[in-house]
């Protein structure tokens, strides 16, 4: 069982940009197939308990590993709170838990990744605006990145989703993978209307009178994404489709995971339970610089002046909560107290 770094960044796109996907529809034969997938976590938990163990244990040593919701104080500002989101509109995803519902409730502002997500207008402004970051140039595509077998891989992904080779040839590999990423499940909801728990949110705020802010443009996150090495992107494209339906399993256990509140075993669940040929070594530390580490500066540093008025309830994508360098460390280092609820 090896641990590749390109598939460590295909669980940071899972993760981390599966709201991405809810912007680009897809046709409506792409609903055709079940979406049935396994929690391969409670799969091994039954046939290999010890490797769950194993992984449990390197979760345990993720700072901030455990939780969803976080209270945030500092002086005589009024309480905010910290909220781990999970970009798919999973109605077992979408029924928060009642903390966290309560915290919501009592807010005065709150405040997702990007509130361009509730225009999509906007976002195709700054794609129209920014193309080299989607779009390969004329004289490219990405079939000039994929070896002939690769190629095929991809064509058949695509035709499952109701897509030819041909019109998607220009997409830069991460949108190929927004695209990929999503389960059967997903893009029947998504095609029949349902939104991700992020924009419900901001929906919901919008529909109480609450002010809503958001930490960052969509032009950010895609500058994140297009700072990658293309060898990197194509790295966790290959790796996606070699996975096949198991994608639909692993963002199945990613659920579980989020569910259970257990945001340290995302990474450790991911790496050990699927099995995976030998890959070039690649960096991982620039995909995490550029799509996570660098990110949450930004965010903590723009949410401050919201926590200094207080009464904020932010809610981030989860990859963002735990870790040396995630938003609870940054806003404690910030000198704010942020301690678990949830």
């Amino acid at each position: 069982m090896l641990r590749t770094l390109s598939l460590r960044c295909l669980t940071g796109f899972l993760a981390a940009f599966l709201a991405a996907s809810s912007l680009l529809h897809l046709p409506a034969r792409a609903q055709e197939k079940n979406c049935e997938a396994t929690n391969l976590l409670a799969e091994a938990e039954a046939e290999r308990p010890h490797l769950v163990r194993q992984l449990r244990q390197e979760a345990a040593g993720i700072p901030n590993g455990k939780g969803l919701l976080w209270r945030i104080t500092k002086g005589s500002a009024p309480t905010s709170f910290l909220f781990g989101t999970m970009h798919l509109s999973d109605t077992r995803v979408l029924d928060i838990p009642t903390s966290a519902r309560e915290a919501f409730k009592e807010a005065r502002v709150v405040v997702i990744e990007t509130t361009d997500v509730l225009d999509r207008k906007r976002i195709m402004a700054s794609i129209a605006e920014n193309p080299d970051l989607t779009m390969f140039p004329a004289e490219e595509d990405i079939t000039d990145h994929l070896a002939p077998d690769e190629q095929e891989l991809l064509a058949a992904a695509l035709a499952e989703r109701g897509m030819s080779l041909g019109s998607a040839a220009r997409m830069k590999p991460w949108i190929l993978m927004s695209l990929l990423s999503l389960s059967q499940c997903e893009i029947s909801r998504q095609n029949k209307g349902s939104v991700v728990l992020d924009v419900k949110l901001a929906q919901d705020a919008q529909a109480s009178g609450k002010h809503l802010e958001g930490l960052e443009s969509f032009a950010e996150q895609l500058t994140a994404l297009s700072s990658l090495p293309m060898k990197l992107h194509v790295q966790g494209l290959v790796a996606s489709l070699r996975l096949g339906s198991r994608v639909d399993d692993m963002v199945e256990t990613l659920t579980a995971i989020y569910l259970a509140g257990e945001t340290g075993l995302f990474m450790p669940a991911t790496m050990g339970l699927l099995d995976h040929g030998e890959e070039a070594a690649q960096s991982y530390v620039a995909f995490e610089e550029a799509v996570i580490n660098s990110r949450n500066r930004v965010m903590a540093e723009r949410a401050q002046p919201l926590l200094e008025e207080g009464g904020a309830f932010l809610a981030i994508g989860t990859m963002h909560l735990p870790g040396e360098q995630g938003l609870i460390e940054l806003l404690r280092e910030a000198g704010y107290s942020v301690e678990r609820i949830d």
